[in-house]
């Protein structure tokens, strides 16, 4: 009987160490910030603007976001939101029914953009920013507007 509790115990000790190695797998690939090969669209991104002496607001952005409107290569993201004051209320970007992609407040020049099939988006204050849908310009909102509306793929 006694040989029997090692085995048991060794093969729990296994376990927990197999717990442990996947655990630490699954940590390293979810910060992996590269995007996959062959991704059709990122679910969202966040930039900060380009010089002010270019003009291209949003322009530089990381290399897990989607491109702009104006890159050229890539899909026109689902929804684009710019923060023109110098301070932003909380912008809400969430995949209809699903994740939350942006959840904060902006600066001046920042951009969150999702090209997700469907998109809920939450304005606190619609004329603090700037909105594209499909690459379109939204109207704008008045001063201190809340809106909240979706956004659909094209």
């Amino acid at each position: 009987m006694g040989i029997a509790r090692l085995v048991l115990a060794a093969l729990a000790g296994l376990a927990l160490l197999s717990l442990i190695v996947f655990g630490i797998l699954s940590l390293v690939g979810a910060l992996d910030t590269e995007p996959a090969p062959g991704s059709s669209s990122a679910p969202a991104a966040v930039s900060s603007a380009g010089s002010a002496a270019d003009g291209s607001a949003g322009s530089s952005e990381s290399s897990a976001a989607t491109p702009g409107p104006s890159a050229g290569s890539g899909p026109t993201p689902t929804v684009r939101v710019e923060c023109v004051q110098e301070n932003c209320p909380r912008v809400f970007l969430k995949v209809a029914g699903g994740d939350v992609l942006f959840d904060r407040e902006m600066a001046r020049g920042e951009v969150a953009q999702s090209a997700e099939e469907k998109v809920d988006v939450v304005l606190t204050d619609a004329s603090a920013v700037r909105v594209q849908e499909n690459g379109a310009a939204r109207p704008p909102g008045g001063a201190g507007e809340r809106q909240e509306f979706t956004v659909t793929r094209e």
